[in-house]
């Protein structure tokens, strides 16, 4: 089951850095006021949120321990970062403080799943 958990921990990892990098390839568009959100951005939050799911439920069955709190936390940041996607993918341009909000979040998160043990 171990092996298992690390191959969706490597998914996990995937999708936080197409999320992420879909990002920062749009830093200079952002400065320019021409960002919008990639399909990388919005398939990279989709497979974080399936993934950290599996992963919740394949450690829950292993019965390890869970920190629900940092859990529910990364959860809700996630949820904005998709809600936001989600409803701006199609726009030409997306607002600067608005793909700021999905950066900051973004990077919050990996924060969040680094350091709070």
């Amino acid at each position: 089951m171990d092996v298992l958990i690390n191959v969706f921990v490597g998914l996990h990892i995937i999708g936080i850095g197409a999320l992420l990098g879909g990002f920062l390839t749009q830093m200079k568009a952002m400065g320019a006021g021409t960002a919008r959100f990639t399909p990388a951005m919005l398939h990279g939050a989709l497979t974080m949120l399936v993934t950290g799911a599996v992963l919740v439920g394949l450690n829950q069955a292993q019965d390890y321990s869970l920190n629900n709190t940092k859990i529910g936390i990364k959860l809700a940041f996630l949820i904005v970062i998709l809600a936001l996607v989600y409803v701006k993918r199609d726009d030409e341009r997306v607002p600067k403080p608005l793909f700021g909000v999905v950066g900051a979040l973004t990077v919050a998160n990996i924060f969040i799943a680094v350091t709070w043990h």
